[in-house]
């Protein structure tokens, strides 16, 4: 049996919880770290980076699956496990004033937990969609559950935001606390029971992880499309962590009103998939390599009007800048993410988690590489310009890499695969 349109939207819930918790700890606790904590940037750079890192063992959770499935207790397990580690990590906030190095000490231990249950839960959660997902649905199948996940992302930044004020460690630790909890109990409700009609695979691969893996790379299509996930994930999330912050020192946000804009930003990242998906479906326009391409240009056009805004100070139109932004990143994510998966089954046949958890890795090696780089180069920057110059700096250098993307994705991406790959079909 394979998965049918409701029990899609259900493994969707997984993904929304994701990003749910996830965003709090990339964006809410980032931006108390530099700002209200007065830290270096690099910090919390490296604690995401070390969360990215963690999840180089994303091929290893997607090989698991192709060899012997029951997805499910990994997918239960990771967010335990993740929910385990956003509370730490907000009980560092707590710690750091008092003890620098138990805080910092807290903190590793919690984004190490962190990456270890976003790369269990989400690895195994697509590995599930790409082997019992009919072929023609897999691409509206990511897509569907990606819409989900942003949304969670931008309603968790939002209302969160909007609690935050005014901000106290004993209201952080309260809201992260329900997040997470109602977060475990979505997972658990939509994967409960989903996995014992389908056959996700149907006879066990005993073949070693590092000939499997080598199996995959061999594939010059999964080989390319590999780099440009790299490239292109490194300019996404080079943002990441010196948002929030640049809406701070910069346009003087409080706490609630950085948060809020992350929860903007991801609004427009789900409009600018809405708009896709709906393009596609009711008029067929484009391809996925022109989407992409598309999405990657505006986003670059985007970075260069918010360094722009930098010297217009407090008062300046942010949060609009921030929302196209969002968008452009949305057209380009739905794009190369129904790329990824119509690729998934493309090749040797029982590598699909073994594909998905290479570009995964491929994807969380860049995000934890370019959160970190863009972190970095702002405390450098900071040292010798004011801090508008400083942050504008790195989003241009940024858009920049989202320009070497469309490059690539013009030169690799297959001009034959249509919008249509898209759309929910029979």
């Amino acid at each position: 049996m394979h998965l049918s349109w409701f029990q899609i939207f259900r493994l969707g819930f997984v993904q929304m919880a994701l990003g749910a918790i996830v965003v709090l700890t990339t964006s809410t606790l980032n931006r108390l770290m530099v700002v209200e904590l007065s830290l270096a940037a690099i910090l919390p750079g490296f604690l995401v980076a070390l969360h990215y890192g963690i999840q180089l063992s994303r091929p290893k959770w997607g090989f698991v699956s192709d060899a012997g499935g029951k997805r499910t207790r990994f997918i239960i397990g990771g967010m335990f496990v993740l929910a385990l580690g956003a509370m730490l990590a907000a009980g560092a906030i707590l710690v750091f004033p008092t003890s620098f190095a138990l805080g910092l000490a807290i903190s590793i231990l919690a984004y190490a937990l962190i990456g270890v249950g976003v790369g269990a839960s989400g690895t195994s959660l697509l590995a599930l969609l790409a082997t019992t997902t009919l072929p023609h649905r897999r691409a509206a199948a990511a897509t569907i559950t990606w819409l989900m996940m942003i949304f969670g992302i931008a309603a968790t930044a939002g209302s969160v935001g909007a609690m935050l004020d005014p901000y106290t460690p004993a209201l952080l630790i309260k809201l992260v606390g329900i997040v997470c909890a109602v977060a475990t109990l979505a997972t658990i409700i939509a994967v409960w029971g989903i996995e014992k009609r389908l056959i996700a695979v149907k006879e066990p691969d005993h073949t070693p992880f590092l000939e499997g893996l080598a199996q995959v790379w061999s594939e010059t299509r999964a080989r390319n499309f590999t780099i440009f996930v790299f490239l292109s994930m490194t300019a996404y999330f080079m943002q990441e962590l010196i948002l929030e912050p640049y809406a701070g020192l910069v346009f003087a946000f409080s706490p609630g009103q950085s948060t809020a804009l992350s929860g903007a930003q991801n609004g427009g990242v789900f409009i600018g998939m809405l708009c896709v998906g709906i393009l596609a479906t009711g008029f067929k326009v484009g391809s996925l390599r022109n989407w992409v391409m598309a999405g990657c240009i505006g986003s670059a056009a985007s970075l260069a009007v918010i360094a722009m805004l930098g010297p217009l100070g407090p008062g300046g139109p942010l949060t609009p800048a921030v929302v196209m932004l969002g968008f452009f990143n949305g057209m380009f994510a739905v794009a190369a993410i129904g790329s990824m998966m119509a690729l998934a089954g493309e090749g040797r046949a029982q590598r699909e988690g073994t594909r998905m958890g290479l570009w995964g890795a491929a994807q969380a090696i860049a995000a934890g590489f370019g959160g970190l780089v863009g972190a970095g180069l702002v405390d450098v920057l900071r040292l010798s310009l004011p801090d508008d110059q400083a942050f504008g700096s790195v989003f241009l250098f940024e858009a920049a890499i989202f320009i070497a993307a469309t490059v690539m994705a013009a030169k690799i991406m297959d001009r034959r695969m249509p919008s249509a790959a898209m759309v929910p079909g029979e």
